[in-house]
């Protein structure tokens, strides 16, 4: 592969950033970034404008279609195809594209599931144009088509989808979040962001076996016939050479998804025979969860083309490993602080203690619903399954972090734990500096030196709904913690004092043992 190919491929099918830079007005595309900041309603002017340029854009790619692309509640994506022929004249075909179909789109709602809050007959449903997450091209047999990434709800304002109360919890917790930093000092805080990094696990069979099994077909998972000849029992999958077909195949999944501007970033064998994992670079929680459903769809149209299948069920065969998808969480703002970035003198950092405090309690007292959140038929097959974190909730923090909390409860905090140099005993090797920490494995919810991974996540899922959950259980404690701390005298007194009511309180969610022991 040339060396160039990322450079030349990343984003080609994006109206991101830089293309509407080049495309828009200098002073319509000012206003479009303050409106993206500041959060206000697009102009309708300005939205004409924007709809112009990406219909530019989209032809000049081949587009002929344009699509509002969401998410409803069948775990996997819709569209609805409309070209941008207008009905301005008969000898002729006039391409249009107006503001108005950009921000809103109208497909009917009365089959997609509602969890009871609509009746059948009550039928009307819209799509509205998510504008921090890009639109993007989508290219097969049906040609080229424009898709717009967008929310569902309902005539009556209710969320038929996973990303209005994804975006809903962002901005929960973006406000509590900016109440904490401002009681710090940090007055240039105005917006803090849930980054997200979901590890995405899969399995790929061959095309004509997969073809003769009925309950792979309909199930996604094998229901009888004997166990493989061969398993685990070798350790020899797990990080070894990956075989030609299957780098094929990886090669042409980064390139389509490069093209798409998804981070890929990290390819490799995963346990069990057949398994394999993709992990991106982190990004805002509703990119992250855009760009993991069209990673999904991608890797199985790419094995396609290499007469594969690739089962996302999380447990496609008994007797080997299953699929998860780790979700890497964590809160920055938007001056670039990390805000679970503990610093190398964590027991000094009163922020991160506060933040920290703020997630061991959220997580205690809603430990259902995170379970909640990553529960499914599949999943439910692989939690605690020896492979994967058990179905009950604890957090893990390791060493260092756990012995400032025991400092904390004690009411004396003088020291953190450092990490110390790995000597491998072969003078040729350098030296290398351990962390404060080691990593658990079985631990469904680990704090992993600057983020927490929620490793609950089933491979089918979508990351939407834990995120939600987690942002809006997190952004409520923050609520609490600002309303108190905003009417103290003494902050620096009050905030110590919350932090060690909190993790005295709720200590008991901490656990840093071994995740599959009884």
């Amino acid at each position: 592969m040339e060396t160039n190919v990322i450079e030349e491929v990343f984003g080609k099918d994006v109206f991101n950033d830089d293309v509407m830079q080049k495309k828009l007005p200098k002073d319509v595309y000012k206003s479009w970034k303050k409106t993206l900041e500041s959060g206000a309603e697009l102009d309708s002017d300005i939205a004409n404008v924007v709809a112009h340029a990406m219909k530019e854009w989209a032809l000049d790619h081949g587009a002929t279609h344009y699509t509002h692309w969401f998410e409803p509640l069948t775990g996997v994506t819709a569209e609805k195809h409309d070209s941008f022929l207008s009905p301005a004249s008969e000898s002729k075909p006039v391409l249009e594209f107006k503001g108005k179909e950009l921000i809103k789109g109208e497909p009917d709602a009365s089959s997609f599931p509602s969890g009871g809050l609509r009746a059948t007959f009550e039928a009307r449903g819209y799509t509205a144009w998510d504008c921090t997450s890009p639109a993007f091209l989508k290219e097969d047999a049906a040609g080229v088509t424009l898709c717009i990434p967008t929310a569902f709800c309902s005539y009556t304002g209710e969320a038929l989808d996973k990303k209005t109360p994804l975006l809903r919890s962002m901005e929960a917790i973006s406000k509590q979040a900016v109440r904490i930093m401002k009681l710090f000092g940090y007055d240039d805080v105005k917006k803090v962001s849930c980054s997200v990094g979901p590890e995405q696990e899969y399995f790929l069979v061959d095309h004509d076996m997969f073809m003769k099994r009925k309950d792979l077909i309909f199930s996604g998972r094998t229901l009888f016939g004997a166990p493989a000849p061969k398993g685990q029992e070798l350790d020899d999958h797990y990080f070894g050479t990956i075989k030609e077909r299957i780098a094929s195949f990886m090669k042409d999944l980064n390139i389509e998804l490069w093209k798409l501007g998804i981070l890929a970033k990290t390819q490799h064998n995963e346990v069990a025979p057949a398994q394999h994992e993709m992990a991106p670079i982190f990004t805002t929680a509703n990119i992250a969860t855009d760009h993991n459903q069209l990673v999904m769809e991608m890797m199985k149209k790419v094995a396609k083309r290499h007469n594969l299948e690739c089962l996302l069920h999380e447990k496609p065969f008994a007797g080997v490993n299953g699929s998860g998808k780790h979700n890497n969480w964590s809160i920055i703002t938007d001056t670039g602080i990390n805000l679970l970035d503990p610093g190398k003198k964590p027991h000094e950092n009163t922020k991160f203690l506060l933040f920290l405090a703020a997630v061991i309690r959220a997580v205690d007292e809603h430990a259902e619903l995170l379970r909640l959140s990553a529960s499914n038929a599949g999943n439910d097959h692989r939690l605690g399954a020896n492979e994967a974190p058990p179905a009950i909730i604890s957090i893990f923090l390791g060493e260092q972090l756990e012995d400032i909390i025991e400092q904390i409860i004690r009411g004396n905090v003088k020291s953190s734990i450092q990490g110390e140099s790995l000597d491998t005993g072969v003078h040729v090797l350098p030296v290398l500096k351990k962390d404060a920490t080691d990593r658990n494995r079985t631990s469904p919810f680990a704090f992993t030196g600057n983020k927490f991974e929620f490793r609950m996540l089933g491979s089918s899922m979508s990351i939407a709904g834990p995120n939600f959950t987690l942002n809006a259980i997190v952004a409520d404690v923050l609520e609490d913690f600002a309303d108190e701390l905003e009417k103290a005298s003494d902050f620096d007194a009050a905030v110590k004092d919350l932090i060690k009511r909190t993790v005295t309180e709720h200590q008991k969610i901490i656990f840093n043992g071994d995740g599959y022991s009884d």
